[in-house]
């Protein structure tokens, strides 16, 4: 997490009281010939002031930090087998209906998801996030998201299923449609060519789309989707699949700890944006996103199968969501729940997410195989 104890927040909403203008925000902005160079103390994470060209000196090192740790674990989808998995799929009772259900509303749900993350990094955050060190672990970001994409492509094609019907379930699948629906609206109004930060209303605005793509999108509703195709993994089903979902986990794991300590440092430094009414509005977020992932359970699972129904999803979301929002420091939104799914730990302990990354990328960082014992 954040060590606060290197940067202190600013007694107004900007440095200098006084918003930038969009040229300082995006970089673009014509070069002011003689100016003084820019210091530690001038950056910060939205409406600076100061050159956002210019990535040293360093403040936010965590962000940095963040960047090199996802530069070390690269990794491609094609350098994972799929024989395994086509044998499974094309053997008639390879699997159930139910099974294969979930699994094609999952691949659905993921294919057009990684897609909208990626455009909401590229045409809202990256605009209006202004610091460097941030920005770079960003484009590392939509990097990861394009391989994510690709992994899908890998899958559909490796197992020779209708492109078509799985890349569009988005539009045509309600519990589906609702998730997207419900996060784009976010991206959306940033993505407006007159929005602009430096306001209160617009830089909550911004807060709210962090939250909606980082926290509900990457940090909750992802981890339904990871713990169905895990758990066919842990059954020695869809294997190669299943590794490839475990790469993604750890990226998201790494996503979603950046966006979280993005959305501290935000409200570190501009303590007005972060009001009693504005945290019982991420609250109700992080509550409405529950409830919408609960009925994609039912959709996808309206059986369920060994292991894993609907209302240990719906649980597992709760536990979810409680921790996003001690992460936030947020009161829960729901009761205590405990985690039905305590075997997710084998591949990324939720208790240590933030140092996941430190302890485990020599395994992976060269695609090396896992291991499901």
């Amino acid at each position: 997490m954040l060590d606060w104890s290197d940067t202190k927040p600013a007694a107004t909403p900007f440095a200098s009281g006084l918003a930038p203008s969009p040229a300082d925000a995006t970089g673009l902005g014509a070069i002011e010939r003689g100016a003084a160079r820019v210091t530690v103390d001038e950056k910060r994470m939205i409406n600076a002031r100061a050159d956002v060209n210019q990535l040293l000196p360093l403040k936010y090192k965590w962000a940095w930090e963040k960047y090199l740790a996802g530069c070390n674990n690269h990794w491609m989808p094609t350098e994972v087998s799929m024989q395994a998995d086509i044998a499974l799929w094309k053997s008639r009772d390879g699997l159930t209906e139910d099974e294969r259900r979930m699994l094609k509303r999952n691949l659905g749900f993921f294919a057009a998801s990684e897609s909208l993350v990626a455009n909401n990094i590229v045409l809202a955050i990256y605009r209006h996030l202004t610091n460097p060190e941030c920005r770079q672990y960003l484009l590392r970001q939509a990097f990861e998201e394009a391989v994510h994409t690709h992994t899908f492509q890998y899958i559909v094609e490796s197992l020779g299923l209708d492109e078509g019907e799985l890349f569009n379930m988005y539009r045509e699948v309600p519990s589906i449609t609702d998730k997207a629906a419900w996060a784009l609206k976010h991206t959306q109004s940033l993505d407006d060519p007159a929005f602009a930060t430096g306001t209160l209303a617009s830089d909550q605005q911004f807060l709210r789309d962090l939250v909606a793509f980082y926290v509900v999108f990457e940090g909750m509703w992802f981890y339904t989707g990871f713990a169905q195709i895990l758990s066919l993994g842990r059954r020695n089903k869809m294997v190669g699949i299943a590794e490839q979902y475990q790469y993604i986990l750890r990226d998201e794991s790494l996503h979603l700890n950046f966006g979280i300590d993005v959305i501290n440092q935000i409200r570190h430094e501009n303590p007005h944006l972060w009001t009693p009414a504005f945290q019982d509005e991420v609250r109700g977020m992080l509550r409405d996103a529950a409830e919408l992932e609960a009925a994609y359970g039912r959709d996808t699972m309206p059986r369920g199968f060994l292991g894993l129904n609907a209302g240990l999803c719906e649980q597992y979301m709760h536990f979810i969501a409680n921790r996003r929002c001690a992460q936030l420091g947020l009161a829960p939104v729901f009761a205590e729940a405990e985690n039905p799914f305590p075997w997710m730990s084998e591949a990324m302990d939720l208790k240590k997410e933030k140092n996941f990354f430190e302890t485990r990328v020599i395994e992976y960082q060269n695609g090396g195989a896992l291991a499901w014992d």
